[in-house]
């Protein structure tokens, strides 16, 4: 039995606001250890609360726990984290400062962030025979604090240790013998131990064998424990041009698969073909929705913006009726499936909205999208996902090294979080589109600047 550790040995973990509105429960993942809430943090969380966001959200949420923790307590007193594996929490009071530091005299300025240092900087003067570490998403106040000799870390719960091992949802197997693939392509079946040996295949998992004079695209169909081979088909008129178009095309369209992960960067048609998908199948869903998060530029609210809120969102969502409008000029305006997009359009069949917006809707027999997924919190991801309903059917799309938020990167931001977790199950399938196929010259972009 592990000896419990000493009073000594156990750690004091600043919170900044930042980490709060990442996961509202965040207190909780410390084990053993003791927490500092500076008072700032209070008064930041404060002017969060109102709103649709999911940072509204957490900071409600938060304060609400935080009020069923404290009861009838003073927050100036440690208290009892709920379970006996965790420490203590209190609140922590930015001034008094006695060891001459002072982080508004050393840079100059007064600001929360400051505000918050000296609270740090407090409770490591009060708690001398303990380590003191703040704990935020912001590495700008993370380096600062280090700058004046405060410990500093980001918050690591949920965080990918090494993205580049992240699964890319295929894998190329060459010098496989043409007997083998030419009975794919004759039975449309073999057995895995044919082409992968001892090595150990996830559901809906996608090869590309190749042999000296043929190849097949195929996946692995974990309920019928077989690789499977998979024709190219085109979708709402749109064609498979690379053999990751192919995989993504057959997840989306697979009925067994209730959960996709498309990641990559630009121009690889990530949200093209999963409109396309989801258009082809739309007699089999009651409502398409096609929804991102809102990242206003230079971290400013929607707010700033004219005109009502339509005209206000406007902007972040016209990527997406770009896409539709391609999808749609596929065919002649006199075509059938030309009105039937417009008609699914103005009676709400299909819904181009702000993920903010979907809060709290049931996602019964659903086709959900969710663009630029990699600006999403794992938490947010997992909120979204526990909305399904039946027949329901989540499509998230996006690249983790393209972040647009300040307190998410390529390790810590939900789409990661989510191929990571989840690659195991069989009604999950991901793939990486690694091929530009917008241009030339969007992919000379991609490649050299």
């Amino acid at each position: 039995m592990p000896r419990a550790p000493k009073r000594s040995e156990k750690k004091i973990f600043v919170l900044d606001t930042s980490v709060i509105l990442f996961e509202h429960n965040s207190i909780m993942n410390f084990q053993e250890h003791d927490i500092g809430l500076p008072i700032t943090v209070l008064e930041e969380l404060d002017q969060f609360k109102k709103g649709n966001d999911s940072k509204n959200f957490e900071a409600r949420e938060f304060t609400r726990l935080l009020d069923k923790l404290a009861k009838d307590k003073s927050l100036q007193e440690w208290i009892p984290l709920n379970g006996k594996t965790r420490g203590s929490f209190k609140v922590v009071m930015e001034a008094g400062t006695g060891n001459g530091k002072d982080a508004n005299h050393i840079f100059g300025e007064e600001k929360n962030d400051h505000r918050i240092l000296n609270a740090a900087l407090r409770m490591k003067e009060e708690n001398s025979d303990r380590k003191v570490v703040l704990v935020s998403k912001d590495i700008n106040l993370r380096l600062k604090a280090k700058s004046i000799g405060l410990p500093a870390e980001d918050y690591e719960t949920g965080k990918i240790k090494n993205v580049q091992s992240l699964s890319k949802g295929k894998i190329e197997i060459e010098k496989v013998d043409s007997n083998i693939i030419n009975h794919l392509y004759e039975k449309g079946s073999l057995d895995p131990k044919d082409v992968l040996k001892r090595r150990k295949a996830h559901p809906n998992q996608f090869f590309i064998l190749k042999s000296d004079k043929n190849s097949v695209l195929s996946y692995y169909n974990a309920r019928e424990e077989a690789i499977k081979k998979i024709d190219k088909r085109p979708i709402s008129g749109i064609k498979p041009r690379n053999a990751e178009q192919t995989f993504a095309i057959h997840a989306i369209m697979n009925p067994d698969v209730k959960l996709v992960t498309i990641q990559g960067v630009a121009g690889t048609g990530k949200t093209l073909l999963t409109l396309a998908g989801a258009l082809e199948q739309r007699r089999e869903f009651k409502q398409i929705y096609l929804a991102r998060p809102i990242v206003p530029l230079s971290n400013k609210d929607i707010g700033y913006l004219p005109g009502d809120i339509k005209s206000k969102l406007n902007p972040y969502m016209e990527p997406l009726w770009d896409n539709l409008k391609f999808i749609q000029n596929q065919y002649k305006e006199t075509d059938k499936e030309f009105k039937a997009i417009t008609e699914m359009v103005n009676k709400e069949k299909l819904l181009i909205t702000p993920l903010a917006y979907i809060r709290g809707r049931s996602l019964s027999n659903i086709f959900f999208i969710v663009d630029e997924a990699q600006n999403l919190t794992p938490h947010e991801i997992k909120t979204i996902i526990t909305r399904a309903g039946e027949n329901t059917k989540i499509v998230f799309t996006g690249d983790i090294y393209q972040i647009d938020t300040p307190y998410l990167d390529s390790q810590s931001n939900g789409l990661s979080y989510l191929i990571d977790r989840v690659k195991d199950h069989p009604l999950y399938a991901h793939i990486s589109l690694e091929k530009g196929e917008r241009s030339e010259l969007a992919n000379l972009a991609n490649d050299m600047l």
